[in-house]
């Protein structure tokens, strides 16, 4: 069971009828949120959003049925933080520390309008500690869209460079009828074809294989169109040159363990941030501030 402490300490942020805390998956503590247009869910763990959902609509983030909900592992889906890197480093978790870190719960909001915003912060770990200092906060609006802004800020007399992705997972109805417009003209690092240097010249990406594609110098938004789903889910994004598109495929699925052999086909990664290239330097006292607001229409 989740400790009663912890449990009750947040039980001060609960908002009746819009903010609920309670015992998630693995036993880790979960925030509820229910707004007059949408439902959301919060982990603690990650500070990791692992579902949004329009009323009268599927889901529009994907968590995976095999996902470890367990300390010192990340969720498979959602909306994992990636800080301070992005990808594998030797004898580092992948992706970085954030999104396997418990964050803190400092503040819930009911908004007038009839949604509700919730602030966290990452307290520090001893992974943290061998960098320059610094200080992450998190704020997630949920209304009518889902609203994520991660600010880092350096409060260390040195600069501070990082790497930073919303790496969010995507709910599709069949991954071979969907299409990814708002890219072309982009330049982007091909991993699956041992990271050359392409330029996507397509009117929208098509995908029938595994697709891992770092586009770089981007800051525009980009559509999802869904048409099994009959919906298109935009991802409109701020503080980013930086959208990555992972779609794992079938033979890359089976590898991976909290990962279903066929649910390559309901899922698309479209992820947004700062790496490679485009990683953020912060000079002292500066702040670097990342927004993605999710929304969805008919298509």
């Amino acid at each position: 069971m989740v400790e009663t402490e912890i449990l009750d300490r947040l039980k001060r942020f609960e908002i009746p009828g819009r903010v609920t805390l309670l015992e998630g998956n693995g036993e880790l503590p979960k925030i509820e949120v229910t707004t007059d247009w949408s439902n959301a869910e919060i982990y603690l763990h990650g500070a990791h959003v692992t579902d949004f959902q329009r009323k009268g609509e599927p889901s529009i983030l994907f968590t995976s049925q095999f996902s470890r909900f367990k300390p010192g592992e990340a969720i498979r889906g959602g909306v994992p933080i990636i800080f301070p890197w992005f990808g594998a480093r030797e004898g580092e978790p992948s992706h970085g520390f954030a999104r396997i870190s418990n964050w803190e719960l400092h503040e819930a909001i009911a908004l007038p309008e009839g949604g509700a915003t919730l602030r966290f912060r990452l307290p520090e770990t001893g992974e943290g500690a061998t960098w320059p200092a610094f200080t992450a906060h998190y704020v997630v609006r949920v209304t009518d869209s889902l609203e994520l802004e991660l600010i880092i800020t350096n409060v260390d007399t040195q600069q501070f460079s990082f790497e930073n992705c919303l790496h969010s997972y995507f709910a599709v109805g069949d991954i071979s009828a969907v299409s990814i417009v708002g890219l072309k003209g982009a330049t982007y690092l091909d991993r699956v074809d041992g990271f050359a240097q392409k330029t996507d010249t397509a009117e929208a990406l098509r995908i029938s294989s595994e697709v891992d594609r770092t586009y770089l110098d981007t800051a525009s938004a980009v559509e999802i169109h869904d048409p099994k789903s009959k919906r298109k889910i935009r991802i409109e994004k701020e503080g980013s040159q930086s959208t990555v598109v992972w779609s794992p495929g079938l033979a890359k699925s089976q590898q991976i363990p909290d990962f279903g052999n066929e649910e390559y086909k309901q899922m698309v990664c479209v992820e947004s941030g700062n790496v490679a290239k485009n990683e953020i330097t912060l000079p002292s006292g500066r702040s670097s501030v990342l927004k993605v607001r999710i929304s969805s229409a008919r298509l």
